[in-house]
């Protein structure tokens, strides 16, 4: 097993969880790095937005995993690339997906099954497992049921059985946060849970006391930061003034992460 690899595997631990700030280029990265991540995780989302498409599996491969090569390269702790649903039409080209972004030194990947039928995600994620064993990378399988579907108990941990016996590492529920739902998830999924945080989300301390073993800020630092940029134009041209830019990062410290 690469260190990297292990290193990201044992920070995946119930009840003292691996926290990410989702990063989207190199910058985000490395102030993600120096800010004192353990780990490097990218959101979809915020790449696709700053390679000026949509999130939602519309991104060129190519430019996805030149993204996850140039963020590899930006940093010394362990990355896990966040690649939708494989980027690729089949679970061939999941596969030959998942062999680039292993060579362009991820750790770690989400895989997400968009609420596909279980034998379909099961035989890209086999894929995927196959292109890469679990000593080189570390598969983290995205369940939809409350992003995208109907929120069922049941059916989320039939998925996660299902994906683990298909090789997955760890199963990601984005979208549950109920306490009980996030506590019943626990129990009985027999690997790491990971959960997607955002404001007004029970905090890391309550998520650790019900066992999660991950917990994400998937593409809301990437919004916020958007955001900062949108406010900022707006003040400008209404009132003429800055105040939106007040919290930002020195010039000198910013560029100095990337010399």
């Amino acid at each position: 097993m690469t260190e990297q690899v292990a290193l990201l595997r044992s920070l995946h631990v119930p009840g003292a969880p691996l926290v990410l700030a989702n990063a989207w280029d190199v910058a985000s990265a490395r102030v993600a790095e120096e800010a004192g991540s353990p780990v490097v995780a990218t959101t979809s989302a915020g790449v696709a937005w700053s390679l000026g498409a949509p999130d939602g599996d519309t991104l060129d491969r190519d430019l996805a995993v030149d993204a996850v090569r140039r963020v590899v390269a930006a940093v010394s702790v362990p990355v896990t690339a966040d690649i939708e649903s494989g980027f690729g039409e089949d679970p061939t080209g999941v596969a030959e997906t998942v062999r680039r972004v292993v060579a362009a030194g991820a750790a770690g990947i989400n895989l997400e099954d968009s609420v596909r039928p279980i034998p379909e995600y099961v035989a890209r994620l086999t894929a995927a497992r196959a292109a890469a064993p679990a000593e080189v990378l570390f598969i983290n399988a995205r369940i939809d049921t409350f992003l995208r579907g109907n929120g069922d108990v049941e059916e989320t941990v039939a998925r996660a059985e299902a994906y683990l016996a298909a090789g997955a590492d760890g199963i990601f529920v984005p979208g549950a946060v109920d306490p009980a739902v996030v506590a019943a998830l626990v129990e009985r999924i027999p690997a790491p849970v990971n959960i997607l945080v955002w404001p007004g989300a029970p905090t890391v301390a309550e998520l650790a006391k019900l066992g999660v073993a991950r917990v994400s800020l998937g593409s809301g630092v990437a919004e916020a930061a958007y955001a900062v940029m949108r406010r900022a134009v707006r003040e400008a041209l209404s009132s003429g003034s800055y105040d939106s830019i007040a919290e930002s990062i020195a010039y000198g410290d910013l560029n100095g992460l990337l010399s």
